[in-house]
């Protein structure tokens, strides 16, 4: 039975290793179609310095925030639009505009809706797909709404306040904001499977801080290494997957017992963290050395780095359905 499991195991490894991959060039504007080994086989040219990426449920499509700048440390308007991708043919087919709510950033989808958080003015924003435009506008969110995570149900937004320290959960029915203090810059989170938990990275403050969705209040924290900033979890609920920039690793923590459990070393400063459908791979890139990573999840263990053309500055990395 275990060499059965094992071979399957295995098998769906390889099938993953096979997967084409998608990359947002922060620095190129464009999102890149990349082989498994990482050659560039086609892109599509966006709006301004694109900064977070969301996939449609059935995966045809993709949602990009143009946010116009390369960091929230940069004093400008930035950009106030989201793009559509259609992934099959390759091209983008829409453009949302966010209007005077400018450096859209976070990005996330729910409900047949897609949610954006935008940092000129802080907010987090309801995007309808079927008339693309802007449903819905939420107030009362800190300084500097750099990411939102999204509960399934589309009932509850959260948004991390990186100038701020906090994360706002946002009923999107009341529209009644409520702010929970977490770490020092807050940016990534993640929801646990059963939604119970949502799993906030701070990356000053080298923590991870556990909110429970239910009391809406932080009940854990889960030390770390340097500068935890984007965040994923397996889908049995077991494993955090998150980006040390600081420490220019990939940790990996038990979300039960919040306990960091091990790191890999890559090249650079990791800044984006995004997990296979399946859990089993990690893929993340350094921006300022324009290098993506694969990491396997299972084994702890950096499978390839590869490099996108320079000056394109990769932030997140997926695999393409």
């Amino acid at each position: 039975m275990l060499a059965q499991f094992t071979a399957v195991f295995l098998l769906h490894l390889t099938a993953a290793a096979d997967s084409d991959l998608i990359v947002l060039h922060k620095g190129d504007s464009s999102l890149g179609f990349y082989s498994p080994d990482g050659k560039l086989k086609s892109k599509v040219k966006l709006n301004q310095h694109p900064h977070e990426m969301v996939f449609s449920p059935d995966r045809s499509q993709l949602y990009i925030t143009e946010n116009g700048t390369m960091r929230i440390e940069n004093i400008a308007a930035g950009g106030n639009s989201v793009a559509i991708v259609d992934l099959k043919n390759r091209k983008k087919v829409a453009t949302v505009s966010t209007g005077s709510f400018r450096r859209p950033h976070g990005i996330d989808f729910a409900a047949g809706s897609v949610f954006v958080s935008t940092e000129a003015p802080d907010r987090v924003l309801r995007v309808d797909l079927k008339t693309r435009k802007v449903a819905g506008v939420f107030e009362g969110v800190g300084r500097i709404a750099h990411m939102v995570t999204v509960s399934r149900d589309g009932k509850t937004a959260y948004a991390s306040n990186a100038g701020s320290g906090t994360v706002s959960i946002v009923d999107l029915a009341s529209k009644q904001t409520r702010t929970v203090a977490v770490g020092k810059r807050p940016e990534g989170s993640v929801l646990s499977p059963d939604g119970r938990e949502l799993f906030v990275a701070n990356r000053e403050s080298a923590e991870i801080t556990v909110i429970d969705t239910a009391k809406g209040e932080a009940v854990g924290r889960i030390a770390t290494g340097n500068g935890p900033v984007r965040i994923g979890i397996t889908p049995d609920g077991s494993t955090l997957v998150y980006a040390l920039m600081h420490d220019h690793a990939i940790g990996f923590a038990d979300a039960k017992a919040r306990r960091e459990m091990g790191t890999v070393k890559v090249e650079g400063s990791p800044v984006s963290l995004h997990l296979s459908s399946d859990g089993a791979r990690a893929f993340a890139a350094s921006e300022e050395i324009d290098a993506v990573h694969i990491v396997s999840v299972p084994e702890r263990k950096l499978i390839r780095t590869f490099k996108t053309p320079q000056g394109y500055a990769p932030d997140p990395v997926s695999e393409l359905p």
